[in-house]
């Protein structure tokens, strides 16, 4: 069968094009495509959606403080704990009983954990309103110099930095005692025991959404306590 030219350079186009493919390194995943697949607002019922800017209207006209969990609330760091999983305890999760996992985890892991956009217009939000700005995790503590504090500050404006405090390190305790303490008006977190935590020293809880892709099940049901829910605050 004669080709005629025009089809002969296609095909040459083509098999030329197919050598560079092979020869390209392959890509890293894009974790932000990846975990934009969460739950839609469809997927719950009944809900008190709120927005960045709803809760902005509500708030006094004085700086207050607030509180923020960390894990599926300011970081999608579920890179972090699938790491500790898989090297302490990967049949089992009692890497997060064990000193070393936390040790490690909470002095550069971070890296590899993803800011949450909503997170990040929450608190820019309170920053720029005057607000201070409290995270408290239930992450045990790392026996070495913790770089946590500084992976987060380091996620806002220079000028608002020293309004955030230090990460305060429940230890797997209630964070009652940590809110109370801190004098925290509005707390963000995804678990219900941010919400009911919140609720029981007296301030507002607002719910996060988890990611779907987190490794943190099973899912809480936003919306339980009757407490508001961010929009779109799964990622």
């Amino acid at each position: 069968m004669r080709l005629n030219k025009p089809l002969t350079l296609a095909i040459s186009a083509l098999l030329l094009g197919s050598s560079f493919v092979s020869a390209a390194p392959l890509e890293t995943i894009d974790m932000q495509t990846y975990i934009a697949q969460s739950p839609t607002d469809a997927d719950y019922q009944q809900i008190d959606w709120i927005s960045v800017q709803d809760i902005a209207k509500q708030l006094p006209a004085k700086p207050i403080h607030v509180g923020l969990d960390i894990d599926d609330t300011m970081l999608f760091s579920s890179p972090v704990f699938y790491y500790g999983k898989q090297k302490y305890s990967p049949n089992s999760y009692d890497y997060l009983k064990n000193q070393d996992f936390w040790n490690e985890a909470s002095t550069g892991l971070d890296q590899y954990s993803i800011p949450k956009q909503a997170a990040l217009d929450v608190v820019n939000m309170h920053l720029k309103r005057g607000d201070t700005v409290y995270f408290v995790t239930g992450r045990w503590a790392p026996e070495g110099k913790e770089t946590l504090t500084t992976e987060i500050r380091e996620l806002f404006p220079e000028q608002y930095r020293d309004q955030i405090q230090p990460v305060v390190f429940a230890g797997g305790l209630e964070k009652e005692k940590q809110l109370k303490a801190a004098d925290i008006t509005v707390f963000y977190g995804d678990s219900d025991a941010d919400i009911t935590s919140a609720q029981h020293v007296g301030a507002k809880g607002i719910r996060f959404l988890r990611n779907a892709q987190s490794t943190y099940t099973p899912m809480p049901q936003a919306g339980k306590y009757g407490e508001p829910v961010l929009i779109n605050s799964n990622y």
